[in-house]
């Protein structure tokens, strides 16, 4: 089953070093967390995000690996967590080594339900309409529906947050603009061992295995007068291993309008032959 907050730590297992980035508002007025040292606030915005009920994400993530080779994933989210779970993720950019999708990848979870439309599924599995729906029970077992659900995984911003207040070295480093907005910009790293363990203990594992090629993570995060993060920039690399990754997130708590798929445009998930 998915869990309330979806993580991005399993997202990164999924897809080799994924990380997140965020961007958004900012005013005029001084910056509330002004008088707070750099790990305040760092603990401030993990609090605000975990209470977040919804917000849009656009994202970038970029990841090279001797082996695997380069990647990109390129998107934007609607999130919201009441009254009920909802998601609705379109991917531009699908490409991680060999797991490039042409036509990129549109998701749509609603409560227990996850529909995918990917012009890939016709010729891998015969689908018959445009989108396809599995319950997350089956999402679990099934590989090609897991995929795309890691793919949503990836954007979660509570998680990420969570993680860099294990930084032991942030600091502010001035005030910046960001999409026109003032925003304080607070700099660090971040141990991936340390980190992952501020994870729900059901996740930890999948987490550092995605993490694995990774020892250190460096941060910039740019913080709005409410507290909340509104750009968060990861990096890291280590052994010709690299991620770079910038997510934009703005209208924090405002309503949003998720919707599913027309029904007479959705079909079951078809099932895999053996032999």
């Amino acid at each position: 089953m998915l869990k309330r907050r979806i993580s991005l730590a399993t997202a990164a297992a999924g897809a080799a070093m994924v990380a997140v980035a965020v961007a958004g508002c900012g005013t005029n007025a001084q910056p509330l967390q002004v008088n707070l040292a750099a790990s305040e606030v760092l603990a401030q915005a993990a609090q605000k995000t975990a209470q977040a009920t919804s917000y849009t994400v656009d994202a970038v993530v970029d990841v090279t690996h001797p082996q695997e080779g380069g990647g990109k994933v390129q998107g934007r989210m609607l999130y919201q967590s009441k009254p009920q779970l909802a998601v609705d993720l379109t991917l531009d950019t699908v490409d991680l080594g060999r797991r490039s999708v042409p036509g990129g990848v549109r998701a749509v979870l609603q409560g227990d339900t996850l529909y995918v439309k990917v012009d890939a599924f016709k010729e891998m599995l015969g689908a018959t309409k445009p989108w396809v729906k599995v319950s997350l029970t089956e999402a679990d077992t099934s590989g090609e529906a897991k995929r795309y659900l890691d793919q949503i995984q990836q954007f979660d911003l509570a998680s990420v947050t969570k993680m860099i207040t294990t930084s032991q070295d942030v600091k502010s480093v001035g005030t910046e603009s960001v999409n026109g907005e003032d925003t304080t910009h607070y700099s660090g790293t971040f141990p991936v061992d340390v980190a992952v363990q501020q994870l729900p203990a059901e996740e930890q594992e999948r987490a550092r295995k995605g993490l694995a090629h990774l020892k250190d993570v460096k941060f910039d995060l740019w913080a709005a007068a409410d507290g909340l993060p509104r750009k968060l920039a990861l990096n890291g690399a280590k052994d010709g291993a690299t991620l770079n990754a910038t997510l934009f997130f703005k209208d924090f708590d405002k309503p949003v309008d998720i919707e599913t798929p027309p029904a007479d445009q959705v079909g079951e998930l078809p099932k895999r032959t053996t032999g």
